[in-house]
């Protein structure tokens, strides 16, 4: 039987769509609802906050093909008649404590705790797709994405009546927070769509806006990209503006701060949700010194299956370098003095230049004398002239300012 011709009678669309939910909470998703595959009235917004710039360098989101199909999902799929909505929980940030073992930590988001959703959450997609195939007889179009696809899905989550859209930006489900993976399936069936989520349970409340470390989060419930930890830490490589770094503080991938302060979270959301995504052992809390001595090898070891992989080695000892530099720490000196010397990267050296200058001891100031003659790179050593002409940070340190820029 081909899959455009029409479906027959006996086929029902309100049990099907009942039991498809109950499928995916067998598979982990915790909340699932279905929307039509409409025109999204949230586009116009999207459209702004690109053309105000707040993409940065995610050139991806601005591409006039990507936009046309996040403003009409049937440009996507044109058979699309509904759209599943699933979400899947991840641990909450706020509910694992860093260690208190004295040794410089960093932090990493903790949707990046476990497993990578890309790797898990498309598999559990699959399975719904040939549940329903089973179901009906036959396959048919479809699309599915979490994460991944030109779609608004915050949007279509809440369409689909999973919950509303926070000041963060981010979708707070009811009873569970904010911490959850979203995945969509177009689907070229006509299951009956959920009543949109009909309210904004935020209210007054505006803690995310007041704890943001760089003021990402706009009036608007949009996020600015070009201060968000999240996008620095993730998305953009190369060099990191140097009057961004101490923003970042210590987090070297992603940033979970505007969910940790948020009630809702605080509240409901469980501290491991998916097993999938439990936390592996030494990546939520990653001992700085330790990362900084990443090489290739290990780096990919490490974060095998992880969405850490993102950043790549390059992206990610940069961001530990930066972490190292905010917590002032010298006895990270020896450490960045090491990589200073031996990393292969000039991005990584030239942000442990300034690591070392934030540090401000006479050992870090010694560090930076020592490797200036034998760096080859122009931007490395901009940078390590850079940090020696710093006013010193550290607390030890201005008695050694003399000797550090007169040597």
């Amino acid at each position: 039987m081909s899959d455009t011709q029409p479906w027959p009678n006996d086929i029902d669309w309100h049990a099907l769509a009942r039991e498809v939910k109950a499928y995916a909470r067998q598979l982990g998703f915790v909340r699932a609802g279905i929307t039509t595959p409409d025109p999204l009235e949230g586009y116009t917004k999207y459209e702004q906050w690109v053309r105000a710039g707040y993409h940065a360098s995610m050139h991806y989101l601005a591409r006039e093909d990507a936009m046309a199909k996040r403003a009409d999902p049937r440009r996507i799929l044109p058979e699309a008649q509904s759209i599943l909505v699933l979400a899947a929980p991840y641990p909450a940030a706020d509910k694992h404590p860093m260690p208190q073992d004295h040794e410089p930590r960093g932090r990493i988001a903790s949707y990046a705790w476990g497993d990578d959703y890309h790797d898990v959450l498309p598999k559990r997609l699959r399975a719904i797709v040939r549940f329903l195939e089973a179901r009906v007889g036959r396959s048919f179009p479809h699309r599915y994405y979490t994460d991944t696809g030109p779609i608004l899905e915050r949007e279509l989550a809440q369409r689909a009546g999973l919950g509303w859209i926070g000041r963060n930006s981010l979708l707070i489900i009811p009873k569970l927070g904010s911490y959850v993976f979203l995945a969509e399936i177009l689907l070229a069936l006509p299951l009956p769509p959920d009543p949109p989520f009909p309210t904004d349970l935020c209210g007054t409340c505006n803690r995310c806006v007041q704890a943001c470390p760089t003021q990402a989060i706009l009036p608007d419930r949009t996020v600015d990209a070009r201060r968000c930890i999240s996008y620095w830490t993730i998305e953009h490589r190369g060099p990191i503006p140097e009057n961004v770094r101490p923003g970042l503080g210590t987090w070297v991938f992603g940033c979970d701060v505007c969910q940790m302060v948020c009630p809702w979270n605080r509240r409901f959301a469980p501290a491991l949700g998916d097993p999938a995504f439990a936390p592996r052992p030494q990546i939520p809390f990653p001992a700085l010194r330790a990362e900084l001595a990443l090489d290739d090898d290990a780096f990919r070891a490490k974060f095998r299956r992880n969405p850490v992989k993102r950043a790549k080695r390059h992206g990610y000892v940069r961001n530990v370098a930066i972490a190292l530099g905010n917590l002032h720490d010298p006895r990270a000196v020896p450490d960045l003095a090491r990589a200073l010397n031996e990393d292969p990267d000039p991005v990584v050296r030239e942000h442990v230049a300034w690591a070392l200058g934030r540090i401000g001891t006479p050992d870090a100031y010694a560090a930076l004398r020592n490797a200036l003659p034998h760096e080859p790179h122009p931007a490395v050593r901009a940078a390590i002239q850079a940090a020696l002409g710093k006013p010193p940070t550290h607390p030890d340190a201005p008695r050694q300012r003399a000797n550090a820029t007169n040597a």
